[in-house]
């Protein structure tokens, strides 16, 4: 059995790529995950894999691209602007089908912004994060421990669908400390990677690949086969935790992340003045858990209260989900500022006498 060891989140991250056989790591500096970069940069090369410090975003995104094709894992982080500068190079990685794993350790903005933590990464993160009809599995982990175990996951979900997957932790999970334990994993089952530029080997024909389709039937078609992927990774692949949610509750929280565990306390603050409160946490922001909405849309009486480090993003999604048949309120900070459990209970209770005072105000 392995023991638990204190690590900082960036750095556990790193640790987890290396043992989820991680075989090329391209990055560049950026705070606050520049961490992750410096352990890879000490760290692969102790076992013969490859580090290289790109000249910039752009270079590293293009070159985890090269890898990927080769059918090697590979792996690439940064934080807000640096995942912007990277946009393309995602968008023609997820139009050639080829597996990465890519980190954001979220910091706030818009702009450069600050250093400090933030979740305002939500829309570019699950609405695509650049040009053209794709989407890529998002992990949000709200521990330093799930952060670890995600990375296995997420390099198993790009490897089966041939996927680009993000692991998004905002700054704080990137440069806290917390004991992580590294289990053993044997792993999901993949397919072989028939599809990789790795030399003709036994085929007749070089594999090509290549995001580029200039005959727009052809790209319509190419489209269509993504766009049935995407289905089977909403089908299969959402991830989601549900806490005090399977009783009535007065109100329900939708959190990710740091934020996530904040509202674990405003939970029992509430708790302590008589309001049942219930908490649903996606750890997949894309696909999004639609089911938690459906299982609990009858077990709120005030609705729901998404929370976030934004000036509201996952709302939208909360809204679509709910669709009309609850209330949903958002309570939000912004620019590195983090949310405080008290100030989540006031929202909270602010909700409850306004529905308090409007059913009174009919009775009358």
């Amino acid at each position: 059995m392995s023991e638990k060891v204190l690590m900082k989140g960036n750095e556990a991250l790193g640790e987890a790529a290396i043992r989820a056989n991680c075989q090329c790591f391209f990055g560049y500096p950026i705070t606050p995950q520049t961490e992750l970069a410096a352990y890879m940069s000490r760290r692969m090369p102790q076992v013969g894999r490859v580090f290289l410090q790109a000249e910039s975003e752009i270079a590293a995104i293009n070159m985890v691209y090269g890898a990927a094709g080769t059918g090697v894992r590979v792996m690439t982080s940064s934080s807000s602007p640096g995942i912007s500068l990277k946009a393309e190079g995602i968008s023609y990685i997820a139009g050639s089908e080829l597996p990465c794993v890519i980190v954001n350790i979220v910091r706030g903005g818009p702009g450069l912004g600050g250093i400090q933590p933030a979740q305002s990464d939500y829309f570019q993160a699950t609405k695509g994060g650049a040009h053209g009809d794709f989407n890529m599995p998002v992990y949000a982990p709200a521990s330093i421990q799930e952060m670890v175990d995600l990375v296995q996951e997420a390099f198993d979900v790009a490897d089966i669908y041939r996927t680009p997957c993000m692991i998004m932790g905002d700054g704080m999970l990137g440069q806290m400390m917390e004991p992580v334990e590294f289990k053993e994993r044997a792993g999901r089952p993949l397919p072989e990677k028939e599809w990789a530029a790795a030399g003709l080997g036994n085929r007749k024909v070089h594999n090509v690949i290549n995001s580029l389709h200039l005959n727009p039937e052809e790209l319509e078609k190419h489209n269509n086969k993504l766009q049935a992927k995407y289905q089977l990774i909403k089908e299969r692949e959402v991830r989601y935790e549900t806490y005090n949610c399977e009783e009535s509750c007065d109100i329900i929280l939708v959190a990710y992340g740091t934020t996530a565990r904040i509202c674990r306390n405003t939970i029992k603050m509430a708790e302590a003045k008589g309001i049942k409160v219930g908490l649903i946490r996606p750890i997949t922001l894309w696909p999004f858990p639609v089911e938690a909405f459906e299982k609990t849309i009858n077990n709120t009486f005030y609705g729901y209260l998404s929370v976030e480090m934004s000036c509201g993003q996952m709302v939208q999604d909360v809204r679509l989900a709910v669709n009309g048949r609850n209330q949903v309120d958002f309570y939000g900070r912004s620019g590195g500022m983090v949310p405080r459990p008290q100030d989540i209970l006031e929202k909270i209770e602010a909700i409850v006498e306004k529905k308090q005072c409007d059913e009174q105000g009919r009775a009358v």
